[in-house]
């Protein structure tokens, strides 16, 4: 029963944080819808039993990117980048044409027809068979990262200090040469 509802509501944050950011107007307010989205999606890595992938979610989506968006938008002062014209109007550009609107048409009736698809087998799979039990993840990816795969943890943890140094050595600020 406990899974039902957590996945319901998960999917119902994830849907409606997604359609709120896209559709209003001020940054901070689609940053915060952001938020409730990315917070929806792990809900539903949880309700898979994925543990790991969605506490991976929370940390770096929401706990990383949410915050360095929020601090950008306070930053950069959040500028709408819509100017009134003399008579106070603010025009609204058009985001397309004919061609972009039917091409996204054609796609959006292709990921809605794969949603279909993919319901349909998940409902009629789940009346077959009984949902396995949960079993938690991540001591098997623990164990796994410092056993098997340790030569490619090693060498990612390289790859992003090396990262690191590179933005480090391109954010500072540059002196004259006198």
């Amino acid at each position: 029963m406990f899974d039902k509802i957590l996945f319901i509501s998960s999917a119902l944050a994830t849907i409606v944080g997604a359609v709120l950011t896209i559709s209003v107007k001020n940054i901070m307010h689609a940053a915060v819808f952001l938020l409730l989205s990315l917070l929806g999606v792990a809900g539903l890595y949880l309700t898979l039993g994925a543990d790991f992938v969605a506490v991976i979610q929370l940390v770096v989506y929401v706990g990383g990117v949410v915050v360095l968006m929020v601090f950008a938008v306070m930053l950069t002062a959040g500028s709408s980048g819509q100017k009134a014209n003399r008579f106070g109007l603010v025009k609204i550009p058009t985001m397309g044409n004919f061609r972009t609107y039917t091409i996204g048409i054609v796609f959006a009736a292709l990921v809605l027809m794969t949603i279909i698809k993919l319901y349909t087998n998940v409902f009629a799979m789940s009346r077959l068979a009984q949902i396995p039990a949960y079993s938690p993840t991540v001591s098997k990816i623990g164990i796994s990262l410092v056993g098997t795969h340790v030569l490619a943890f090693e060498i990612s943890s390289v790859l992003l200090l090396g990262a690191l140094v590179g933005a480090a050595i391109v954010s500072r600020p540059r002196r004259e040469n006198r």
